[in-house]
């Protein structure tokens, strides 16, 4: 009996308030403990944070329909305003070590394909609807039956994807790997470093990073992802003052002139809820929003399903515990996001570099979330880590994640080649979407050729149809006469 558990049965006195926080937070039940609760959040956040750099840089550069363009500093605000709060809210609700933030993609979406149909505030609007909508999906209980009706093997597949996903995000965004420019006339899509080679001091970081967390983890040192970020930080720091270097990226290693800096919150509240409906045609509408709810919807579920497989939190059954909660909270964000102008706000997977640390409980997302909430006013010294520091803890965790592929059967190809196909096609098209659109539609394809069509839950029939008309999105708007 630990020294904790004797201090409980004693009679008298209310139970220490630390011991309050760990039942509720379930550590010691789910085998972790405050150390690896705080690495974990700690690690979370520096693998995200640079979502505050990014999500201002992709929604501040583009312009709507009256060639409006949004704040980058209140961007920034509203970004971490938004991550900091819903994070803590699903640490606490949810109990889950999942962080929340604007997500990738999403963003593109509201700043490239809706703004220019519209204003910022009616953008805002239907991202706003988008997230009621989710919510709405959850409490009738139809978002987590189709959770429910997904095979275990292909919730393996899912998680498996996403691992070479997210250590292909680590690869590109430390330059390691590159898109060739389409003026090379090459039919390769990508390279090694710029040129076809490894060159410059920012890619030397990176790979000093993966060998540095890859010898930490094989001799199972504590911390092992957050010490390789914090010294390849310092280290960049150091090559940074005594090197030429054109460029390292969005986040340059350099210490900043101030340490503190106020938030503008001038975007909050900044939007129309039905405003979209008078600048373009319902049917646009519908099919806009119809985009961002299925890309959010199937995003969530695959980062929701791989961060609760790597914890070892799934049931034998594998589903995830309160998953109700969590959805619920994921859908409130979208609608936070929207209302904070910064876009919709979703689960991320960059959430499994702290589970990588150690999490396993919501304890580790009030690190995370007030380390956001820190990042309001202490932005200049918080954004100082450069991407080629936090990428090789995406590399990593992808490596962590790959391992559950022994799980599947691929002997039985009516699994094994949808199994293939979610694991391919997420890295392959930088989507977790894609690849699970893309598993779902050959598993009920194969099963109705085997004749098994009856083995299919009817809501994976219904959700495969969704992601046919999402993978036609283009014909059918062209069919419609919206394009």
């Amino acid at each position: 009996m630990s020294e904790s558990q004797k201090t409980v049965d004693r009679p008298g006195g209310p139970p220490p308030a630390v011991s309050s926080v760990d039942r509720f937070f379930k550590i010691s039940e789910r085998g972790s403990n405050f150390g690896r609760e705080i690495r974990g959040g700690f690690a979370t956040f520096f693998t995200m944070a640079y979502i505050l750099v990014l999500n201002p840089i992709i929604l501040g550069s583009a312009k709507d329909k009256f060639g409006e363009t949004l704040d980058p500093v209140q961007l920034t605000t509203a970004t971490a305003l938004v991550a900091a709060v819903m994070t803590i809210i699903m640490g606490v609700g949810g109990n889950l070590p999942l962080a929340l933030a604007a997500g990738l993609g999403l963003n593109a979406v509201v700043a490239f394909q809706i703004a220019p149909l519209m204003s910022w505030d009616d953008a805002m609007g239907l991202v706003v609807l988008e997230g009621l909508l989710i919510c709405v999906l959850v409490v009738t209980g139809l978002r987590e039956a189709v959770m429910h009706a997904i095979p275990q093997p292909l919730k393996q597949a899912i998680s498996v994807g996403i691992g070479l996903f997210i250590a292909f995000i680590g690869f590109v965004d430390a330059g390691f790997v590159s898109r060739i420019p389409d003026a090379a006339n090459t039919t390769v899509p990508v390279q090694l470093g710029g040129t076809g080679s490894l060159t410059g001091w920012p890619i030397l970081v990176f790979c000093l990073g993966v060998l540095l967390t890859i010898g930490l983890l094989a001799r199972k040192v504590k911390g092992a992802i957050l010490i390789s970020i914090v010294v390849m930080t310092l280290l960049a720091l150091v090559i940074n003052s005594i090197a030429d270097i054109k460029a390292w990226g969005l986040t340059t290693p350099e210490w900043p002139d101030k340490l503190v800096d106020t938030p503008d919150f001038g975007l909050i509240g900044q939007f129309s809820l039905f405003g979209a409906f008078g600048e373009t045609t319902v049917i646009t509408v519908v099919l806009l929003v119809f985009t961002l709810v299925l890309s959010d919807f199937f995003d969530t579920m695959g980062t929701v399903v791989g961060i609760s497989a790597e914890a070892g939190l799934l049931d034998e059954e594998g589903k995830v515990p309160d998953l109700g909660k969590v959805l619920l909270i994921d859908g409130a964000a979208a609608v936070a996001g929207g209302a904070a102008s910064s876009s919709s706000a979703t689960s991320y997977i960059e959430s499994a570099a702290g589970v990588g640390e150690g999490s396993r409980t919501g304890f580790s997302n009030l690190v995370t979330g007030g380390l956001f909430a820190l990042a309001l006013f202490l932005t200049p010294l918080l954004t100082i880590v450069p991407l080629q520091a936090a990428a090789p803890a995406l590399v990593a965790v992808g490596f962590l994640m790959m391992t559950q592929v022994k799980h599947i059967d691929w002997d039985k190809y009516e699994i094994a080649i949808p199994a293939f196909l979610t694991i391919a096609v997420m890295p392959f098209t930088y989507s977790i979407t894609n690849g699970i659109g893309a598993g779902f539609v050959a598993y009920v394809v194969i099963k109705a050729v085997l004749g098994k069509a009856k083995e299919v839950h009817w809501l994976l029939w219904g959700t495969s149809a969704l992601f046919l008309v999402y993978f036609a999105i283009d014909p059918i708007e062209q069919i419609l006469g919206v394009k």
